[in-house]
């Protein structure tokens, strides 16, 4: 349903089970997909396709142009997928010719005024709490949870998993699993909450915090503490995604407590 107040431009494919709101803009070459809620006074931008059941809530811009000086209107885009909540003026901008297009994943919440930046990548079931604001670039994995008020410098990496305290400057790479903290942000122990809720055995939580204690606790550098993990720590899947999570961090990641 389509409320006679939205403004639609005629290229846009919405699909017919979704809602489209009073006020709402829409541009051209915008894909809405099914059972979606565009709620009124929101702004969904050329070259935007949203996907199944998303709700995007009053005053939410989504896809305009990005601020950033080099982009001079090249054909980019803003992918966002099935099952993501955009709350009440959060803004998300599209890519440029970096990297083309900026993403957000499936089953993510994206609170009030929180911003998305160009070309950033967001995985899925992905918290940003209020006015968390990530600068272009960024990578944000599965299953991280981001506090109110977060500043996230550009090209960072934030890996699946983590917690970050509200009102955090994140200027270097935050490897899977832990909790990040403090100014200037640190290593503060590892999401042990969210890992028991998202039914990590006991066991592997454990194996988690061995990885964490010879790289952060030990006193070793970062590369000795690699060699070390390596060399004395059973391979797992983790352990692996952790090292090699590290190893190519081009920012280089949090520091220890």
């Amino acid at each position: 349903m389509i409320s006679p107040l939205a403004s639609v431009h005629p290229s846009a494919k919405i699909d017919e089970t979704a809602q489209i709101g009073p006020f709402v803009v829409i541009e051209e070459d915008v894909e809405i997909g099914a059972g979606t809620i565009v709620d009124g006074n929101a702004t969904i931008c050329a070259h935007t396709r949203i996907g199944k059941n998303c709700h995007v809530f009053p005053s939410a811009v989504i896809g305009a142009i990005p601020q950033d000086l080099k982009f001079h209107d090249e054909l980019t885009y803003t992918i966002i997928g099935d099952n993501n909540v955009m709350r009440e003026c959060c803004t998300i901008h599209r890519g440029t010719a970096s990297k083309g297009k900026t993403v957000v994943g499936n089953g993510n919440l994206i609170m009030a005024y929180c911003h998305v930046a160009h070309d950033c990548v967001l995985h899925d079931h992905i918290i940003m709490s209020n006015c968390v604001q990530l600068a272009g670039e960024v990578v944000v994995e599965d299953y991280a949870i981001i506090g109110g008020g977060a500043l996230v410098h550009q090209f960072s990496h934030l890996g699946s998993h983590i917690m970050v305290q509200g009102g955090t400057h994140v200027n270097k790479d935050i490897p899977p699993f832990v909790i990040a903290a403090h100014e200037p942000i640190k290593y503060f122990g590892i999401n042990s909450v969210g890992l028991n809720r998202r039914g990590f055995s006991q066991e592997r939580i454990a194996a988690i915090q061995a990885v964490y204690r010879l790289m952060f606790m030990s006193k070793l550098n970062i590369s000795q503490a690699l060699e070390r993990i390596e060399a004395e720590l059973p391979q797992s899947e983790d352990r692996d995604l952790i090292v090699n999570f590290v190893k190519s961090s081009d920012r280089g990641v949090i520091k220890g407590l």
